[in-house]
């Protein structure tokens, strides 16, 4: 749900946010980073983002947070933790970029239609343990009331189909009960 607010009130003074979003254990590391750039280098969908992993660490230290929230990174992050591992000031990236979701989604300043996407995805790994992507797909476009991007996916999806890449039915995972208080832990925890 996205509440409208005016420009001004956004955002409490830089310093808040600061604190807000670095109080973490990756605020000392975020502010060593060295723009080595190795972060975006590793990032399978960097070339899909508006700003790289490595801009957006910049920008964040600038106190660019509007600019930061505003950008599609945080949405397009594939949580594979390569950026973290190869980091040679051990950037917790990933967790960062998880960070920014949750402010984001708190303040509603966010990409059209990134949230849903999200929604939908933890949603399908709630249900199953892991994406169900037939159903994840359906519902987002559903959901952003725009079926006619459903129907354009159709023939890809026909074709992954065929070639056995794209289940119809979602597999559930053994486990899930496990996986499910583990998520609830760290969602209670603001983690997740």
């Amino acid at each position: 749900m996205v509440h409208k607010v005016r420009e001004a009130d956004l955002f409490e003074s830089s310093v808040g946010l600061v604190e807000r979003v670095l109080d973490t254990s990756i605020a000392e590391k975020i502010r060593s980073c060295i723009q080595c750039g190795t972060c975006s280098a590793s990032c399978p969908t960097a070339y899909a983002m508006d700003y790289t992993p490595r801009w957006i660490i910049a920008a964040l230290r600038a106190g660019q947070w509007e600019r930061v929230l505003r950008s599609n990174t945080p949405w397009l992050c594939a949580s594979c933790y390569y950026c973290t591992v190869r980091c040679p000031s051990g950037i917790e990236f990933t967790d960062l970029m998880y960070a920014l979701k949750r402010l984001a989604i708190e303040r509603g300043i966010y990409p059209k239609g990134s949230p849903v996407l999200y929604q939908a995805f933890t949603g399908t790994v709630d249900r199953y343990g892991r994406s169900a992507e037939v159903e994840l797909m359906a519902r987002y476009y559903l959901r952003t009331l725009n079926p006619w991007g459903l129907i354009k996916m159709a023939p890809m999806g026909l074709r992954m189909l065929l070639k056995g890449r794209l289940p119809l039915l979602p597999h559930r995972i053994e486990g899930r009960r496990e996986l499910a208080k583990m998520l609830d832990y760290m969602r209670e925890r603001g983690e997740g």
